[in-house]
């Protein structure tokens, strides 16, 4: 069934769009007689038609039809589609002058990058294994595209006894058994001992100290063997993993990547875990490894212990790019001030509150000056503005609405976007919001980098629902656009693959819970899609976090995210007296950025609703910033 707006439209326009969709429909099933060519000739979704044909005529089709095919619809994804739609062909067939003919860099499936370096066998046979040896490389199973590619390097000798042993190494480190054995009777007498090494280890890490450090011919097996056990073991038991590792590292003559990814396990294990007697281990190793990761890590482990010693140390061990984000500037801010360094303190946090973001607005607040928008402005050459209705791009992503492909016209959109200029990516946002598209206008401004474009990454999509359900579950309506706006970017068909739903993503069992309270009837699984009703549910849900966390916002979003047993029990095991070492102590990752997002884009979406004033607009409560985090945060009913 065709969507609503082919009613607006004249009677041809709606019979050639009945005909495409039709079209479409026949040419994926390859019904070709089925397809009325008169009626889709000339129009400007042809090109999908024509995409089906070729499809279903390779590997037959000469890769000439398809680089024609390729430079007739370069300013679409059609082409890299079909691209890529060769190489599988082609590489599946064993054709692979014709793959040669068509394929621009190397591909990004797995799949086709076996089919690309199988190509090269024959006419860059260095190339070729290098590739092959990365995708060989695995402790997963790969593609069968991949077989003809693996079997002539093995034949070659390209891939050999190490390379299997590796990979040996690899899946058992990943707990793919079957993997294992079949990889295990690949191996020659050579490899016997390893492989009783293994089996050894595989039932007792703690033999570790108690197994020759010798694996294989030349001991070249070595360091993928004590790579895999130390990092079962590490994962096993960390504390005692390390005390292993102290005895034999200095008798291991392994390769400095086998070394580095054992080190790294056991840090981030010992921070992780807080194992507090590896700690001047940990300390010593830290700088060797120069790890962005758990140079992060490590300072929100000196956080937590409020060494804010610590904290200045680790921050000013990282490299400039990441030592100078918002977020450490703050810490170093933070630091500096807990040990009376005034003027230390207030360096860094104005270099933290120049940008926008959580802790930007929160080195503003502790300096007492407005928040930094940053806003660039929305205005558009108004010659551009006249033209981009007649772009080729818009007018297939309207016909493409217009036959119910959203997909597609997503797709279009996006690709166009992320290529065009900046001036025309600015044309297509103006284009996207003038037609209410929201969901395609944020996603405009991801594709084409236009950060710096508020209204446009902001819009008051869904505006009045907001604000008529914020106020009637006395939920901020800044709050409620926030969590939608990180949640979908406004798509309201929005599917997560945990199966959250809908704008404000909610779950099919808490949309259920949320109606019977309510006493409504359960929307089901696309009656919570529905915007007002997503809303609705979704206001008063947070309402119910809120209230539970006695008003407090930054607890309340941790639970819409992580669930409210979850932020209870951090509550009470990581209790803190600050805002902001309560956030830096959630164990998620996906969570702590959830609630610096929504409270960052709270900030942005009621100061753009002052115009981009942000005067007398606050990142936080009075009692959110001063009030303890902690079990006595529960209201009790």
């Amino acid at each position: 069934m065709l969507t609503a707006a082919l009613l607006w439209l004249p009677i041809t326009v709606q019979a050639n769009d009945q005909a495409m969709h039709d079209a479409l429909e026949a040419a994926r099933e390859q019904r070709w007689q089925a397809i009325d060519q008169a009626a889709v000739h000339q129009h400007v979704l042809a090109g999908y038609v024509e995409y089906h044909r070729l499809k279903g005529s390779l590997p037959q089709a000469a890769p000439e039809r398809v680089l024609q095919y390729i430079d007739a619809h370069r300013d679409s994804p059609l082409a890299d589609w079909m691209r890529g739609q060769a190489i599988s062909a082609y590489g599946e067939a064993g054709r692979y002058d014709r793959l040669r003919a068509v394929v621009k860099g190397v591909p990004d499936s797995t799949e086709r990058q076996c089919h690309y370096y199988a190509a090269l066998l024959k006419v860059r046979p260095e190339e070729a294994a290098a590739g092959g040896r990365d995708l060989w490389h695995t402790g997963r199973s790969q593609p069968e595209a991949c077989n003809p590619l693996f079997n002539t390097l093995r034949a070659r000798g390209a891939i050999g006894p190490l390379e299997i042993w590796e990979r040996m190494m690899l899946a058992w480190q990943n707990g793919e058994s079957g993997m294992v054995s079949y990889l295990g009777r690949q191996l020659g007498p050579a490899w016997s001992k390893g492989q009783a090494i293994m089996e050894r280890l595989q039932s007792d890490y703690s033999a570790i100290t108690r197994v020759p450090t010798c694996i294989g011919p030349d001991c070249r097996g070595s360091g993928a063997l004590y790579a895999a056990a130390m990092h079962g073991f590490t994962r096993a038991d960390t504390e005692a993993a390390l005390e292993a590792w102290r005895k034999i590292s200095p008798h291991l003559s392994i390769a400095t990547q086998h070394r580095r990814a054992i080190e790294h396990d056991l840090v981030f294990y010992s921070l992780v875990r807080d194992i507090r007697q590896n700690r001047g281990w940990v300390d010593d190793i830290m700088p060797r490894l120069a790890d962005a990761e758990l140079l992060e890590l490590r300072t929100r482990v000196a956080l937590g212990d409020r060494d804010w010693q610590g904290v200045i140390g680790w921050i000013e061990r990282m490299e400039a790019k990441q030592r100078d984000k918002e977020r450490w500037q703050y810490w170093l801010g933070r630091a500096h001030a807990q040990l009376g360094h005034g003027s230390a303190s207030q360096a860094a946090y104005q270099h933290a509150a120049a940008e926008r973001g959580f802790y930007g607005f929160a080195a503003a607040d502790r300096l007492g000056q407005p928040y930094a928008l940053d806003m660039a402005s929305t205005q558009v050459d108004p010659k551009l503005r006249q033209q981009v209705g007649n772009w080729p791009v818009v007018r297939r992503t309207e016909a493409l609405l217009r036959i119910d492909e959203p997909g597609l016209a997503a797709s279009e959109w996006y690709a166009a976007a992320a290529r065009v200029s900046e001036r025309k990516a600015r044309a297509m946002a103006d284009y996207a919001q003038r037609q209410g598209w929201y969901a395609r206008l944020v996603q405009t401004t991801i594709a084409a980098e236009l950060w710096d474009a508020l209204p446009w990454r902001f819009p008051e999509a869904y505006r009045d629902q907001f604000m008529h359900w914020g106020q009637q579950t006395g939920v901020d309506p800044y709050l409620l656009m926030a969590i939608a706006r990180r949640e979908s970017a406004y798509n309201a068909d929005a599917l997560s693959s945990a199966g959250a739903r809908g704008l404000m993503q909610l779950m099919p069992g808490t949309a259920a819970s949320v109606s019977r309270q309510l006493g409504l009837a359960d929307p089901g699984p696309y009656g919570v899609l529905d915007p007002a009703t997503n809303i609705r549910l979704g206001s008063t849900y947070i309402g119910d976090m809120i209230q539970r966390y006695s008003g407090n916002r930054l607890a309340a979003a941790a639970a819409y995210n992580a669930g409210p047993h979850r932020v209870d029990r951090w509550l009470r095991e990581n209790p803190s007296r600050e805002f902001d070492l309560f956030v830096e102590s959630i164990p998620f990752y996906e969570t702590r950025a959830y609630v610096q997002a929504v409270m960052t884009y709270r900030v942005i979406f009621e100061s753009l609703a002052k115009g981009g004033n942000t005067s007398g607009v606050a990142l936080l409560t009075p009692r959110e910033r001063q009030g303890r985090y902690d079990g006595t945060l529960q209201a009790r009913n």
